[in-house]
């Protein structure tokens, strides 16, 4: 029988670490979670084998490696707050530039074995063509896409072994409506307590909307792989508009009002989709939950709570 392995996720108890620690236990991994609980839940916490309240831009966040032999790090903590980043450059950077060196180079010092981190559509500014691959220039209309971009450069210089998941926008359970949350959670939001939902726009927008367990799945492919040294998009290479989205969520959950509509945001991109195809040719992944089944599955979380 082969020794389990031991995988780091780095907010991990957050909205998209807690999948991934629910999935890798499954598949017999020993998860270790380090989240300062800022947006993560504890609740979520508790799915790890064990769990590190802690910074990873702290000096002790070097205790979970001296403590534990860690065969991986899925690097998931950061600020990921476009508007947020705008009102707080220093600490955008801090914790998506300074905090993401700061595991780098401890994967580097403990010979951590390979390290797959979560990047962003946001890197690609506006797309000069649809769908976006990961040739696509990178322009930052954002503090936010910057340092993320910045990470990933960094990460390059390590020496160790990566994977770059540029995720296209993830929607699923436990995503939080508040703040810079995503259109998805605050629709069910709004819609579940029968509150108007706003529009910026004309919502003709389209965006990529990948499911949050398809996410962990291909987190999952790329640690059990050959894969390294990769960017990779993470998308379902398809795009939907907000206005129809609003109806798919208003017709499963028969809410009756009409959507009110606003005007734009300054720097909003008007079309996003990304090209998934380097992602089935080396991993053999593409997502494989409906857009239709994941909304039921998200609503049906969200009802029940």
């Amino acid at each position: 029988m082969s020794e389990k392995k031991t995988i780091l996720i780095t907010g991990g108890a957050g909205f998209i670490g807690s999948h991934c620690a629910e999935l890798f236990l499954e598949y017999n991994y020993n998860v270790i979670i380090a989240d300062n609980l800022s947006t993560g839940n504890v609740e979520n916490a508790n799915i790890a084998t064990k769990f590190y309240n802690i910074d990873i831009n702290s000096k002790d966040f070097e205790l979970i490696f001296k403590e534990n032999k860690i065969d991986y790090v899925l690097h998931l903590a950061a600020q990921a707050s476009v508007g947020f980043s705008t009102r707080e450059p220093v600490t955008d950077a801090q914790e998506n530039i300074l905090g993401s060196v700061n595991v780098f180079s401890l994967c580097k010092k403990y010979a951590v074995k390979k390290v797959i981190v979560a990047s962003t559509a946001a890197v690609y500014g506006t797309p000069q063509y649809l769908p976006v691959d990961e040739a696509h220039s990178t322009k930052f209309l954002s503090f936010y896409g910057l340092s993320k971009y910045t990470m990933e450069q960094y990460l390059k210089l390590f020496e160790i072994d990566y994977i770059i998941f540029r995720f296209a926008n993830v929607y699923g359970e436990r995503q939080n409506s508040k703040g810079e949350a995503g259109v998805v959670a605050i629709f069910a939001d709004k819609m579940c307590n029968n509150e108007d939902v706003t529009i910026t726009g004309d919502g003709e927008q389209t965006r990529d909307f990948v499911y949050v367990k398809d996410i962990a799945r291909v987190c999952l492919l790329g640690f059990e792989s050959d894969v390294k040294n990769e960017l990779i998009n993470v998308s379902t290479n398809t795009g939907i508009s907000v206005n129809d989205l609003f109806f798919k969520m208003a017709d499963v959950l028969s809410y009756s009002k009409k959507p009110l509509y606003v005007p734009d945001r300054c720097g909003d991109i008007k079309h996003s989709i990304l090209n998934n195809e380097k992602c089935a040719k080396l991993l053999e992944f593409i997502p494989q939950t409906s857009l239709n089944d994941g909304i039921e599955a998200l609503l049906k979380w969200r009802m029940s709570k």
